[in-house]
């Protein structure tokens, strides 16, 4: 991005004046992030022909947390993960999304979406921007056993949405079985048994053709 200021979507309609300052910061930041819903991902839905967009793939991953999260390998707080989830793909506003399986496209992720992170959480009061940037580090790095959860929902709804679309995604030219295997793997770090659900998913896709057989690439 340019030294120039982004325009902000509440800018098109200003608040009206002799709103507290901290309450204009938080409903900027709100209205800011109705871009979400603009963000279209790679997945296909499984209720429609079209693929699904940011808002909807938070909103079903903090979904799976509520019903999945017995499953954890750990105890986890469900609260906490669920925050976690809703707020992780928030940088993609400005970031955009970054497919799974595009690594050219995955060259710079981090970069954009570290700057990303820091132009969207600024738009908060100060002490929120603290937290809403710890949460998404966290997330990021996967240090606590909500992190790794979240983190396994985030590969294992996607995979859910291929499977209900024969493939989805895990047809992508030059991606065989192996490759989702690979990057699926990290649902075994938090859930043994969401991993053994997720690998029985994959391997049914592959022997029926909704993927390619292979080895990983390089």
């Amino acid at each position: 991005m340019s030294d120039e200021r982004r325009s902000l979507l509440a800018e098109k309609t200003p608040f009206p004046d002799g709103l507290e300052e901290r309450l204009r910061d938080q409903l900027t930041f709100l209205v800011e992030v109705d871009r979400l819903k603009t963000i279209l991902r790679q997945s296909p839905l499984a209720a429609a022909d079209r693929r699904e967009n940011d808002a909807e793939h938070s909103w079903h991953l903090a979904m799976m947390v509520v019903i999945l999260a017995e499953h954890s390998d750990h105890p986890i707080d469900v609260g906490h993960t669920v925050q976690l989830v809703l707020l992780h793909d928030l940088v993609e506003i400005y970031a955009g999304d970054t497919p799974l399986y595009d690594s050219a496209a995955g060259g710079d992720q981090r970069e954009r979406e570290v700057a990303a992170a820091d132009e969207l959480f600024g738009l908060l009061p100060p002490d929120q921007a603290r937290r809403m940037r710890s949460l998404w580090d966290e997330f990021e790095e996967r240090r606590t056993p909500e992190a790794k959860f979240a983190k396994a929902m985030d590969r294992l709804q996607p995979l859910l949405l291929n499977w209900m679309a024969r493939g989805g995604t895990w047809r992508t030219p030059g991606i065989t079985a192996d490759d989702v295997r690979a990057r699926k793997a990290v649902i075994g770090e938090a859930s043994s048994s969401l991993w053994r659900a997720g690998r029985r998913l994959i391997d049914e896709g592959e022997s029926r053709g909704w993927s390619r057989s292979g080895v990983p690439r390089s």
